[in-house]
C-alpha cells in the first residue's frame, strides 16, 4: 500500500535496528482518512474469505479491526482484553503473550459468549514481528473452535520472522507494508 509506505518514510521513526515508531499516525495519534484507507485495503484483499469477525488484541490493534470491520459491512470486531473485568462472569479463553516492544508478558483473554466454533475470524493487528501477537490470538480461535481466515498486519517487519512463521503454518497473512530491514535509521521495504 504505497500511501501507508510514504506516510511511514514521512513521518515514521526507526529506533535502533528493530522499532518503527509509527506513533503520530497510527497507534497513539490516529489519521482518520489514513485508518479508513487501511480498512478499504483490508477488505480489498480479504474479499474472498468468509470472515464474519475480526479478532484483534488491546490496545493497537482496536482502530485498525474497526476501520476494516465498517469496510467489511460492519461485521463484530472481537478484542483480547489484558484484564479479565468483573463483567466477565462467563468464562473466557486465555493465552500468555510476549510483547517485543514492551518486553513484556501479557495474559490476555477473550469472553466465550464473543467467540465459538461458528465464526470465521480475520486476525488483524498494527505489526507483525516475532509474531507473538498473532500467535496467541490463533491459540484463542483454537481454543473457541473458530475457523482462521487469515492474518492481516498494517506493518510487517519482515527480518524478524513472524509472518514466515504464520505462513509456514499454512496460515494466509497479508501485510500492506512489508519492512525488510532498518539500517543507519532507514526504513526499508521489500516491495
Amino acid at each position: 500500500m504505497q500511501e501507508l509506505k510514504d506516510r511511514i518514510l514521512k513521518d515514521g521513526q526507526a529506533i535502533g535496528d528493530d522499532i518503527i515508531k509509527v506513533d503520530s499516525f497510527l497507534n497513539h495519534q490516529i489519521d482518520v482518512t489514513l485508518l479508513s484507507a487501511i480498512g478499504k485495503e483490508f477488505r480489498d484483499r480479504f474479499a474472498d474469505t468468509d470472515a464474519n469477525k475480526i479478532l484483534t488484541i488491546e490496545a493497537s490493534g482496536i482502530a485498525i479491526a474497526c476501520a476494516a470491520a465498517w469496510h467489511m459491512g460492519g461485521i463484530p470486531v472481537v478484542f483480547a482484553k489484558k484484564a479479565a473485568p468483573n463483567t466477565m462472569t462467563d468464562g473466557y479463553y486465555f493465552t500468555e503473550i510476549t510483547s517485543f516492544t514492551k518486553r513484556s508478558v501479557s495474559r490476555v483473554i477473550v469472553s466465550k459468549k464473543y467467540l465459538g466454533p461458528e465464526d470465521r475470524v480475520l486476525i488483524i493487528d498494527d505489526f507483525l514481528a516475532h509474531g507473538e501477537a498473532a500467535s496467541g490470538l490463533a491459540g484463542l480461535a483454537k481454543q473457541s473452535g473458530a475457523k482462521i481466515c487469515g492474518f492481516g498486519a498494517v506493518i510487517e517487519k519482515e527480518f524478524q520472522g513472524g509472518g514466515d512463521k504464520l505462513r509456514g503454518l499454512g496460515y494466509r497473512v497479508e501485510s500492506l507494508a512489508v519492512v525488510s530491514s532498518i539500517e543507519d535509521g532507514k526504513i526499508k521495504f521489500s516491495y
